[in-house]
Formats: structure tokens, sequence, C-alpha cells
């Protein structure tokens, strides 16, 4: 992932100031113009809101002033990218604070005109939370807009989980509350709205299995050349806890006549920042032709001391009967910002249409 500063610099909101400036030269911007003083001590999303907030300072007091500057920054090409961010998100709270009803709606029609230069998906948490059911009608219309990065709008700003973005709270007792938007996108044209689709049935299978199962089998019951493969993404969470329902859905066999060897390691030690080296042999003991999915488990070092497994693909393979496989994997213990690693006793192991290998323990040290 991108640091902070590759995204929204002190650069981009000078960059962004000046837009402003350009789209209404009679204000003063001087809010937003230092609000970048401490950026260095904050996260990507601690700068966005301060953004944020240094731009409610600056606009107008009605929100219908604030659209109109907006909508004229929109003629720059200049006006793009994560410096939109914030920009989003003052609309957003500007809109839902005004007095009129209606731009509750025109607030929903910016952000659907901003989408195209920044995604206005995090914006659009605000309007979910303030009322769903009206923010999604608006998000079932998206979904049939010529604009692919509208079409987009509507799955991935109403994702359950979207990473970065505000909790929308009645998502989890109302999982399903999206599903028309994403039976209208599901055979869409554009692979980047498909994927947004199976990220977002994937958001749903970690709160209902069972929900998503049945989403996913009733697309496949009318498919396009694309679904198979959007169903196969959006089901990767279910297949690497092993669900019945998704390994059944996706064709994989059952596990019972597959033997999993224990993992061998070339070494039981590996140095932070090192690589874990190894290998695993996969039989298929059975009668009959078996596709398997087959992916490997890390039980990682906590900080307090316990092991914590995460789940890895490894690749999908079809084995006829009696034949054997020979899998191999280096696995990276390189720092990355979405994991920290801890020294000590750790666990490896193999897992195929849900069943896991034996354990191999191994030490990771500094």
């Amino acid at each position: 992932m991108p640091a902070a500063d590759e995204l929204l610099s002190a650069q981009s909101v000078r960059d962004l100031t000046r837009c402003l400036r350009k789209a209404a030269p009679d204000r003063k911007w001087s809010s937003a113009a230092v609000s970048t003083a401490k950026f260095s001590e904050l996260g990507l999303g601690e700068r966005a809101a301060i953004v944020r907030d240094a731009l409610l300072i600056d606009l107008p007091s009605s929100y219908a002033a604030a659209a109109k500057i907006f909508r004229a920054a929109l003629k720059n090409d200049s006006f793009t990218s994560w410096m939109l961010w914030p920009v989003g998100e003052a609309a957003s709270l500007k809109a839902l604070a005004s007095s009129r009803d209606a731009d509750f709606e025109d607030g929903l029609k910016l952000l659907a005109q901003l989408t195209g230069r920044f995604s206005s998906e995090f914006a659009i948490r605000t309007f979910l939370n303030a009322n769903l059911q009206r923010t999604l009608d608006a998000a079932v219309l998206w979904a049939s807009s010529d604009d692919e990065a509208v079409r987009r709008l509507a799955s991935e700003g109403t994702r359950p989980r979207l990473p970065w973005a505000k909790q929308v709270p009645a998502f989890r007792s109302q999982p399903a509350a999206a599903l028309p938007i994403l039976d209208r996108l599901y055979r869409d044209e554009s692979e980047t709205v498909r994927r947004s689709v199976a990220n977002h049935l994937n958001d749903i299978s970690r709160a209902d299995p069972d929900l998503a199962v049945r989403t996913a089998r009733r697309w496949l019951k009318k498919p396009d050349a694309n679904t198979p493969r959007m169903v196969r993404h959006a089901m990767r969470t279910l297949v690497k806890q092993a669900n019945p329902g998704a390994l059944s859905l996706l064709g994989f066999s059952s596990a019972d006549d597959i033997s999993i060897g224990a993992p061998t390691l070339a070494s039981h030690v590996v140095s932070m920042g090192g690589e874990l080296v190894f290998e695993g042999v996969i039989v298929n003991e059975g009668s009959r032709a078996a596709r398997l999915v087959i992916d490997y488990v890390v039980h990682y070092q906590k900080a307090n001391g316990t092991l914590a497994p995460k789940v890895f693909k490894l690749s999908a393979k079809a084995l006829l009967p009696g034949e054997r496989l020979t899998v191999q994997k280096r696995h990276s213990f390189k720092p990355i910002s979405t994991r920290k690693h801890y020294a000590g006793p750790h666990s490896l192991g193999l897992q195929v249409n849900g069943a896991r290998s034996e354990g191999v323990n191994f030490d990771v040290v500094d």
C-alpha cells in the first residue's frame, strides 16, 4: 500500500486549493491552505478528515453554493485524484446539514459527478448512515448508468466491509440490503465493476455465508462468460474457510480420498525479512478424478505469545486417481504494512478442499 504522503500530500492539497481558487476566486481558502501543517504526523484517513474540516470552514454556508463551487472546479482537469477524498466528504456533510430536503438527492448526484475523477465510495457512507434506503434507492439507479465509474460506485460504495471507509452498522443486520444492486451488475461489461461485485459478495460472505452461496448459485444459473470467474473470486474467503456450500458450488471434491502430507521445510529457522521455503505432497487415493483447491496455513506468532492462523492461496488442480502432486512455495517474512511479524514459534500446514495436514513448527528469529 502506498504511503499517505504519496496519495494525499501537502502538494496535492496546494493543488486542490489552486483549483478551488479558480472556481471561486472571491473566497480565501485560507483554512485549506494551512491544513497540511501537521500532515507528517497523520495517516491517510486523518489527512482526509483534517482537509475536509478545513474545507467546511472555507466553503459558503449553504450546500447549494458549495456544490456550485465543486461543479465549477470539475471543469478543471487538475481537479482529480486523492485530493477529492476530502471534497466528497465535505460535500456529503454539507448536503446532510441542509434544511432543504432536495439537497439530499443533489448531494448524491454530486458524488456521482465526482466519482469519475476519484471514487466517491468513502463519501457515500455518510449518506448510507443518514438514510440507508434512500441512498440505496439512488444506487440502484446508478447501476444502470452509462458511466462505468458510477456503476462501480453503486457496488463499491455499498460494500459492508469497504477498506478504509467508515462503517455502516445497518449492514450488520441487513447483509442483503444491497443485493438488488449486485443483481443488476454481476454481468456488467466492465471487469472493474464485476470485480467490485465479487468483493461486495465476499464481504457479505463474512456475515452470512449461506446468503452469499445462495446468491452465487442463483447467478450461475443465468451467467455470462465472465460469471464463473467472478463467482470464484467472490467465494474466496469461504473457500479458505472450507465452507461446504462454496466448495460444492465451485465443483471441488470431497477430501475424503485425498492424502495430504505434512509440508517439508528447507529450514526450521527463518530470519526476519527472509523466506520460508517448503514443499508438500498430495495424492489422490480415490477411484475418481478430484478437483482440488490447495492452500497453506501459516500460524503466526502474535504480540501476546499466541498463534493466529492465516490461509494463503497456493493453487487449484485436478488429480487423476492415484496421481501424486508436489507443491512448492516460498513464503516471505519481509515487513508489510498490513501485518507485523513477531519473532518466535510459528507453524505451517497445507489445506486441501478444507482438510488440513499435520502442522510443522518453525521459528522466526530477529
